[in-house]
């Protein structure tokens, strides 16, 4: 049979080679060696291909005959197109394969203009027909033995020629080729294997060759043809792997490049959003800590989603991010957010802007998410929770802002409405693909005669904002159901305002009409950031049990954008009452305040003095008959069997010193370690707020997570309180370090959850805990856990 090779491409060398690289050459190809997996048969027929071609090439009058038959064959059509002379010009020759000399960019001198040249004539139909008749009688070939067969595509496969590797094989590998299992290439055991390698591995260098070239779905449909052949035959798990590693790698460029496709093609963008949903459910969520194999760690999967957000449209998003935000997911909680206010306002759906409002209150536990909550009450007519959740917000710059365009005005509506737009605008539709050339308009908004339906029908709203607590969530026992439920039951008792509902979105009509003069050029200038740019600076350490820190750091970042891309204020852009419309002005929580009847407070007023003078008159004579009736039954005369100023009991101290014992951990010393933990949780969550105890039982990344909440416990004005019990069932000291160790202990615990000294939620649990300890400074301390059930 005949293949399309020709000597000098086996050694590796251009025609004009001297003897003394003929030599060299020959002893490099001898010395190297394939890959393991190939049988010795193979080995030897690569072997015996090397050795005739050195051995032709070394005689001189063989090679002068081989030379004439290769020049003829390579440069006769194309010389015979320039000259009627039929005799070769041996000095163009020479000076065509010097050029291609340079071109060479291996050790092994392998010229890859005359690769191109041999590909050009094999034909793409695969036939059970001899090699002999698949290439171009021009294209320079050799006669080889046919079980020198998988020898010749071993030395394809060293030469990077995949593509004749794959036209080559593919009649031998359809259907159960019977020239393979007649054994016309060799022991059919040994071929079929060595066929099969050849060909995946010729299918994974092209599919990495196809991946540097940016052609993503193609080094999928390479690297999954090679893999699926190994499958089939059951053949190589190590190469299976590694295949399997560049696919699971691809991944993240795959899913870009669907979903980048034109709606149009909604089977390839939908095959892209179920490789997301792959990875997602991989890793856990979009902050969780799961292995996926694509070598992303959290802050650069958090990237790529944003870069993702651009190409996904707002029914898409809808549907990623609420089924993120349910596992549950801060961030994707987060994102969900977004996806609700944008479909929300674009589709004049209020609707979902309140279900965007329920979701920030879950996440209003611990983050500050007050400005996101003041947008979604403005939009929902809701003018004095907006205001209060301004008074909130510790976002400065779009306070500033705000505040500089609501100078003149009792409250901070007319600059909240203008932010409003501009934030719609800048920061929320950029990231949607079907709303990145729209803008926001609150006077269409409110003009909707859907949306004055839906908030007319509103309830009030509510007078307390007990939601906001700064409560970490924990094990998703609040989810977005809890939260709206919750709401609907406290906002479901409250009475219509429909007169004040409608005036609300006149007033912001107005608003925005009144200041749209004054700021469309500094809006329209206002630059928009690649996403890449807004998550340059991101650092986010995500922890299984404390994924609200990760999603503090995303919100910050994504509010970065916002406050720089906020426009500069002027004197023009300044706000006054006297361009505000009465309706807005009549709604402003402070007018409404001091406008009412001075008849009312002053009953209210009396009322009041009456009660406490009552209640002291009773109380008097309630002590004095009380005392009375204990002196006739001389109470008085009786000592009193407890001491006010030391407990009935002594209570033991937990000892201190034990956490610094010396040697190995002992069962004891591991309960006194917990429950020093558990003592502190209550003291620096308590009432009385002392986190600086955190520190002496606590390291990073325990710390770094649990300092933050109680803080914001404290700047809030709330705190729980604690009752546990400790039963520790199983010690295990590190093999490595002795310094490490790992506690399972079942914990009860029963928590009261309190905003501004009322009960607002309670739970108890019986945990079982996994805690990781850790001796630094010759103190045990606990590291980290894990809730096993």
């Amino acid at each position: 049979m005949r293949i399309p090779l020709d000597y000098y491409r086996i050694l590796g060398l251009p025609i004009q080679a001297t003897v003394e690289q003929l030599r060299q050459a020959h002893r490099d190809r001898t010395q190297q060696f394939p890959r393991r997996e190939y049988s010795e048969a193979t080995i030897v027929a690569r072997k015996q291909l090397v050795d005739e071609a050195y051995a032709i090439l070394s005689d001189l009058e063989q090679r002068q005959t081989y030379d004439g038959s290769f020049l003829s064959k390579t440069y006769g059509p194309e010389l015979e197109q320039v000259s009627p002379s039929s005799e070769i010009n041996l000095e163009k020759v020479q000076q065509e394969e010097e050029k291609e000399t340079k071109l060479q960019q291996t050790e092994e001198i392998l010229p890859k203009v005359a690769s191109r040249r041999l590909t050009r004539g094999i034909s793409s139909h695969g036939s059970e027909t001899p090699v002999t008749h698949e290439f171009d009688p021009n294209t320079p070939s050799i006669e080889i033995e046919d079980r020198q067969f998988v020898g010749a595509l071993l030395i394809l496969q060293e030469l990077g020629e995949y593509e004749l590797i794959l036209k080559l094989t593919r009649p031998y590998l359809i259907n159960n080729s019977i020239a393979v299992k007649d054994g016309r290439f060799g022991d059919p055991v040994l071929v079929l294997p060595d066929i099969a390698l050849t060909v995946a591995l010729a299918n994974l260098e092209l599919g990495r060759e196809q991946w540097q070239q940016g052609q993503y779905e193609s080094a999928a449909t390479a690297l999954e043809a090679g893999q699926g052949l190994l499958l089939r035959e059951n053949l190589f798990v190590q190469i299976r792997g590694e295949i399997q590693a560049d696919l699971y790698k691809l991944r993240p460029y795959r899913i870009m490049e669907l979903v980048e496709l034109p709606e149009e093609k909604a089977l390839d963008r939908r095959r892209g959003l179920e490789i997301l949903q792959d990875m997602l459910n991989e890793r856990g969520g979009i902050d969780g800590q799961g292995n996926d194999q694509s070598g992303l760690g959290v802050e650069d999967f958090l990237k790529f989603v944003q870069q993702l957000r651009h190409y996904l449209s707002m029914a898409e998003q809808k549907k990623l991010f609420e089924s993120e935000a349910h596992r549950p997911s801060a961030v994707g909680t987060y994102l969900a957010v977004y996806t609700f206010l944008a479909q929300g306002f674009a589709q004049k759906q209020p609707a979902l802007i309140r279900k965007a409002k329920f979701m920030l209150m879950q996440l209003g536990r611990s983050q500050d998410v007050n400005l996101e909550k003041a947008v979604c009450s403005l939009l929902l007519g809701q003018t004095e929770e907006a205001n209060r959740s301004l008074e909130l917000s510790q976002e400065h710059e779009p306070l500033s802002f705000i505040k500089e365009n609501s100078q003149e005005s009792p409250d901070l509506l007319p600059g909240l409405c203008l932010y409003a737009e501009h934030w719609l605008t800048e920061e929320v539709f950029p990231h949607f693909r079907d709303l990145s050339d729209k803008s926001a308009s609150l006077k269409d908004y409110f003009a909707d005669q859907h949306v004055q339906a839906y908030l007319e029908a509103l309830p009030a709203e509510a007078e307390a904002t007990n939601q906001w607590v700064v409560v970490q969530p924990r094990r998703g026992h609040d989810t977005e159901e809890t939260f709206y439920q919750k709401e609907t039951d406290q906002s479901s008792a409250l009475d219509l305002e429909k007169k004040r509902i409608s005036s609300v979105g006149n007033a912001a009509t107005a608003t925005m009409a009144s200041t749209s003069t004054g700021t469309s050029n500094q809006l329209e200038a206002s630059s928009y950031q690649s996403p890449q740019e807004t998550y340059k600076s991101s650092s986010i350490d995500i922890q299984k049990q404390g994924n609200s820190l990760s999603y503090s750091r995303y919100s910050e970042r994504v509010r970065e954008k916002s406050r720089s891309s906020l426009p500069q204020l002027n004197e023009n852009m300044s706000v006054g009452s006297k361009e505000l419309p009465q309706s807005m002005l009549e709604q402003s929580p402070r007018r409404t305040s001091t406008r009412r009847e001075p008849v009312k407070i002053g009953r209210l007023i009396l009322i009041a003095v009456l009660g406490l003078l009552a209640i002291g008159l009773i109380g008097f004579v309630a002590i004095k008959t009380i005392s009375w009736l204990a002196n006739a039954l001389g109470l008085g005369r009786e000592k009193p069997m407890v001491q006010l100023d030391r407990p009935p009991l002594e209570i033991p101290e937990i000892n201190q010193d034990s956490l610094t014992a010396s040697g190995p951990i002992t069962e004891e010393i591991a309960r006194i370690a917990i429950q020093s933990w558990l003592d502190t949780k209550a003291t620096a969550l308590g009432p009385n707020h002392q986190t600086e105890q955190l520190q002496n039982i606590l390291v990073d990344p325990a710390l770094e997570r649990w300092l933050p909440t109680a803080n914001a416990l404290k700047r809030e004005n709330s705190y729980r309180k604690y009752e546990h019990s400790l039963d520790i069932k199983s010690l295990n000291m590190s093999n490595t370090n002795a310094n490490q160790a790992q506690v399972d202990a079942q914990v009860r615990e029963k928590v009261e959850f309190y905003d501004n000294d009322r009960l607002s939620n309670s739970q108890n649990d019986n945990l079982l805990v996994r805690y990781d300890l850790v001796r630094q400074d010759g103190k045990w301390k606990i590291r980290n856990w894990n809730v096993l059930q």
